[in-house]
């Protein structure tokens, strides 16, 4: 298991400062920032991602299912002197919280999700007219899509690939390298939930989403702070080819417009 892993304050510091580097710029291209503008962010963890819009004075509002992680969240704004609020909730049962937002960020949560079909409309009922989506997760495919970073073993945490192997084969890998039940537990839930590109693009499509940008990229932006790595976006050449894609996209970002006036099917290739 990786230090970040279990140094949650490490984390919450290396998010901060991946979400003002890459989110931020990525997301005023569509969306411009303002003073008062409301965020959320659904699956907020430990807050880090918030950090940024905070700073530029917007009202953020951070989500997330583990009270532990809201605690954290919270504990961590108070000693930045920041102002957030955080619920430990499950967002899509707060009523009085639809329609009120002008950006939702949802960043590597997609992939935890089991009914990403209804995860992915609902979002329509919390943007304001004119509101925005930041989704961000990572291609099933990818060296380490199945999240085996969590696990205790060194040699576990830093093989590529074996996430995508048969469930029984992948399950005994875990068992033989002594992981604990519970890591077990939420990686093979996590092969479950999985989500490729092209699953995700159906869903968007099927919800009518516009996708407004998206962007695939071949060593993720987090790993800049994470491990000293240049981000580099994928060729678009891989980049449009279904399926083969998904091994290379160590990240991929999207914009998406929830209610767009217009229907349409975004052909992004880029």
């Amino acid at each position: 298991m990786q230090e970040r892993q279990v140094n949650r304050q490490q984390y919450f510091n290396e998010l901060a400062l991946s979400s003002e580097k890459y989110f931020v710029p990525y997301i005023t291209r569509f969306k411009k920032l303002s003073k008062d503008m409301r965020v959320l962010e659904i699956g907020c963890g430990d807050g880090g991602n918030l950090v940024p819009f905070a700073k530029m004075e917007c009202s953020v509002l951070g989500v997330d299912m583990s009270p532990s992680r809201i605690e954290t969240a919270r504990k961590c704004f108070a000693e930045l002197g920041l102002q957030g609020d955080f619920i430990a909730a499950d967002i899509f049962t707060v009523k009085e919280l639809e329609h009120q937002f002008d950006l939702i960020i949802c960043h590597d949560v997609l992939e935890h999700i089991p009914d990403k079909m209804t995860f992915v409309n609902n979002l329509k009922k919390y943007t304001k007219p004119g509101g925005v989506v930041f989704m961000s997760f990572p291609a099933w495919q990818m060296p380490f899509g199945g999240h085996q970073q969590i696990c205790h073993s060194k040699l576990l945490s830093h093989l590529p690939f074996y996430h995508i192997l048969p469930r029984p084969l992948y399950k005994a890998i875990l068992k033989i390298g002594g992981e604990p039940q519970d890591i077990i537990a939420e990686l093979m839930n996590i092969k479950s939930t999985r989500c490729p590109i092209e699953k995700f693009e159906r869903i968007v499509r099927v919800q009518q989403l516009q996708v407004m940008d998206r962007r695939f990229y071949f060593i993720n932006p987090h790993y800049e702070v994470k491990f000293h790595l240049k981000p580099r976006r994928l060729t678009p050449l891989i980049g449009c080819i279904p399926w083969l894609r998904n091994f290379f996209t160590t990240s991929c970002f999207y914009i998406l417009d929830p209610n767009p006036v217009k229907k349409q099917e975004s052909q992004i290739c880029h």
